[in-house]
């Protein structure tokens, strides 16, 4: 069996995607979820805009083989550091899975097992990953949860999931998927159920993370705004494909009227308007990835 082969050329992509669909396997008819999506993940922060329901989350399920059993995956190229997901073992895929590739979900509450403590959580999944005792591990778990800034670490260890508060449950979830010190984190809107200044914590925490440790990040969002100001680029979605990736910084520049529209109805407290205008989508968009090739 083959193993994954280490990349160093910090120039080489971490993830290549290419003409990637999904589709669901139902009994009214199949449903298209990802639609002929394309895209490269260096080391630099990529965020993937649009709409409940266009597709977001479900091309960070598919680079983790997190589908469904009625989820059909097919791309031309679907590639972590020049390992092919679509063909990997399942060995090479636990191999990938937590410790190559982690995941941030959107709620610590509905994440993290109520009945087992935070730290033994932690210490949990650096032990799946390496080969150490339950004192080696907790030393770890502890580490990492002072690297994401919770103060008192060894009382939080000690903790439930449910006497923590929301911002100290995301960065346990923060600390719980990076103590195994991946390459590539897909953060699945980690900040929007917190309030305006943790949520400057929390991504504050990250981007000091990535920076320091060279990781790619999948920033998974529906706020613009945030991520105009917090990520490197942008892939804007409608209904299972991009519509455009543009540059963060260069967001207001977008040319496509579906993103456009996105940025026309987002309130400001600049410009006084008597109504936000409507996103009207045109069916042409999707007329021309209707089927799969």
């Amino acid at each position: 069996m083959s193993s994954i082969p280490n990349v160093n050329e910090d120039a080489a992509p971490l993830i290549e995607v290419e003409d990637l669909w999904v589709k669901f396997r139902l009994r009214a008819g199949d449903m298209t979820a990802v639609r002929g999506l394309s895209f490269t993940l260096g080391r630099e922060k990529l965020a993937i805009v649009g709409e409940s329901g266009s597709g977001k989350s479900t091309v960070g399920r598919a680079l983790l083989g997190l589908l469904s059993p009625n989820a059909v995956v097919e791309a031309k190229a679907l590639r972590f550091r020049g390992t092919d997901i679509l063909s990997a073992s399942p060995r090479e895929m636990r191999q990938i899975r937590g410790a190559r590739i982690s995941m941030i979900l959107q709620d610590p509450k509905f994440s993290l097992n109520p009945v087992i403590t935070v730290g033994e959580q932690i210490a949990e999944a650096y032990r799946a990953h390496h080969k150490v005792g339950r004192h080696e591990a907790k030393k770890n778990a502890l580490e990492m949860l002072e690297a994401v800034q919770i103060r008192s670490p060894e009382r939080v260890y000690g903790l439930y999931p449910h006497q923590v508060s929301g911002g100290m449950g995301q960065r346990i979830m923060i600390a719980m998927m990076l103590i195994s010190d991946p390459d590539v984190i897909i953060a699945d809107e980690p900040t929007s159920a917190l309030d305006v200044t943790v949520r400057l914590q929390i991504l504050a925490i990250l981007d000091d993370l990535v920076r320091k440790r060279g990781m790619g990040l999948i920033f998974i969002s529906h706020d613009l705004n945030l991520v105009r100001s917090f990520c490197d680029r942008v892939v804007i979605m409608y209904g299972g494909q991009v519509m455009e990736t543009i540059a963060a910084k260069d967001l207001d520049k977008v040319q496509h009227p579906y993103s456009r529209g996105l940025l026309d109805s987002l309130p400001s407290l600049e410009t006084r308007r008597p109504a936000l205008p409507v996103l009207r989508r045109d069916p042409a968009w999707l007329a021309q990835k209707e089927q799969h090739p």
